[in-house]
């Protein structure tokens, strides 16, 4: 947030701001002439030994020396949103987890601790939605634990960057040694400017059940009936399949797939994969059209969707089908090494990347395959 010139520069923020959103300005002695002014806004998550912290809403952490600052002052929570649907943290958070379910769950607290074999780190780690109901370390220890006797690492999913999210825990989480392994950004949109899109002339089948077409391009071979659950989990779902024509059919994989989640008033989009050779012809929109249409019809209105921070093409087919993000998501990882023998698809300890929503990206081939690097779903 830029400070007017006709702002008198004071520092209004103060150690029992934390956990308020701040903008404040350094001065940095050592940077070059034009540049010795730097601007930071974010949550203030902790003022010790004349240091804040301030936590972007990218989930960056910022260190700043009190005796920088020549100016502060604490600002909205969140910024207004002018276009798309309104809607708080806790009800995406509770929509996108409904949308892709654990096989095994527990409440802790307000917590709720999720696993499902190691199937992407969504389905395998604590959604901490509200308090615990014991203090912070115990908690942790609990989860810990409970992760352990299944042989998974233990995972806790935070988020950044609007109104109601954890970048307080996020930083105690830090404090404590646990490392943010990966981010995604979940974005929302419109639904009937999708679904009002003109037909592209290619057949798009919907089904209940994700066939063994729609597995053959989905990103992982070789899915367990644990993945299966988990695809198949949520209100209403249901999985699109543009079938392959010609040359591109000589492999039996359709040339594009898709899964849409139906709940209420939401409509959430995953796993949109094109095959690679045929990228740039507009089949990821074709599947979100095609989905939006049966979303529309079952009374949803409102759309979101994950995509990952890097992936700037799939960010720039959601700009223009009018999604903007919300909230950035992080999940952290439990120092140490995991005791027990894990069960995961992937091998002990490691939860399979989760689904993107990452269509005709030139700088990735996704053949089905598991791999190592996060994907959101």
């Amino acid at each position: 947030m830029d400070f007017s010139p006709h702002f008198r520069l004071e520092v209004r923020v103060t150690p029992a701001d934390v956990g308020k959103r701040v903008s404040v300005r350094q001065l940095r002695t050592k940077a070059p002439e034009g540049e010795k002014f730097t601007d930071t806004v974010g949550v203030l998550t902790s003022w010790d030994d004349g240091v804040l912290l301030i936590t972007r809403r990218s989930g960056e952490g910022v260190r700043i020396p009190e005796s920088s600052l020549v100016a502060g002052k604490v600002v909205p929570s969140a910024p207004a949103r002018r276009r798309g649907p309104a809607a708080s943290y806790a009800e995406l958070a509770r929509i996108s987890a409904r949308a892709w379910q654990p096989v095994e769950r527990e409440p802790l607290g307000e917590w709720e601790l999720r696993a499902a074999s190691g199937f992407t780190r969504r389905a395998n780690s604590v959604l901490p939605l509200g308090d615990p109901g014991m203090p912070l370390d115990e908690a942790l220890s609990r989860v810990r634990e409970w992760y352990a006797a299944r042989g998974l690492p233990a995972y806790v999913q935070t988020a950044t960057g609007a109104e109601g999210t954890q970048e307080l825990l996020g930083a105690e989480l830090e404090s404590r040694g646990w490392v943010r392994e990966v981010s995604a950004e979940l974005w929302t949109g419109a639904l009937a400017p999708v679904a009002d899109l003109p037909d592209a002339g290619r057949t798009v089948t919907l089904s209940r059940e994700a066939d063994d077409g729609w597995l053959g391009r989905y990103q992982r071979k070789g899915v367990s009936e644990v993945a299966l659950r988990v695809l198949g989990s949520g209100p209403s779902v249901w999985f699109a399949t543009v079938p392959g024509s010609g040359a591109d059919a000589g492999a039996g994989a359709p040339a594009a797939i898709g899964r849409c989640v139906v709940d209420g008033r939401w409509a959430g989009f995953a796993a949109v994969e094109v095959d690679p050779a045929l990228r740039r012809q507009g089949l990821a929109t074709t599947v979100m059209t095609a989905l939006a249409r049966r979303a529309l019809d079952e009374g949803a209105s409102a759309a979101w969707l994950q995509v990952e921070t890097d992936n700037t093409a799939a960010q720039a087919l959601y700009t223009r089908l009018g999604f903007t993000p919300h909230h950035t998501y992080h999940h952290y990882r439990a120092p140490g090494p995991v005791r027990g023998a894990g069960n995961g698809a992937n091998g002990p300890h490691r939860p399979a990347p989760d689904d993107a929503t990452r269509p005709e990206d030139p700088r990735r081939e996704h053949h089905g395959g598991a791999t190592d690097r996060y994907r959101s779903a």
